[in-house]
């Protein structure tokens, strides 16, 4: 298994995925066809899930603003995360400018709907 690593356009985020256990996307999430541009990442992220070693995982978002389909896959991704949480110590940064409320309200959205998650709001 290698690194993913997707570079940032003006509707998408940039990916990092290492297979050292940190996961990062910080940007906006916009994309025309969400599912087909997120595939790649979750195809690695399960992939990850299923072989790897690594007591901890890491992920950092920092998204500044996204789309409702872009939410439908943030929850899969949530859902995806949850799911290999007992196997797994799970840490999520949801990262947000402190002038951001609405990335704010998105973060603690997260963590009210995914309360078996250790989701983390950071401000920045």
């Amino acid at each position: 298994m290698e690194n993913l690593n997707i570079a940032e356009t003006k509707y998408t985020p940039v990916i990092n995925l290492d297979v050292n256990g940190t996961i990062t996307m910080t940007g906006k999430s916009y994309p025309e066809n969400t599912f087909e541009f997120y595939a790649p990442m979750m195809d690695w992220v399960k992939e990850y899930f299923e072989t790897s070693a690594q007591e901890t995982t890491t992920v950092n978002l920092e998204i500044t603003y996204f789309n409702s389909s872009s939410s439908k896959l943030f929850f899969d991704f949530f859902d995806l995360l949850e799911e290999n949480n007992d196997d797994h110590d799970i840490v999520i940064n949801w990262i947000f400018d402190e002038e951001n409320e609405s990335a704010e309200e998105a973060g603690e959205d997260f963590i009210e709907d995914f309360e078996d998650l250790n989701i983390e709001l950071v401000s920045k």
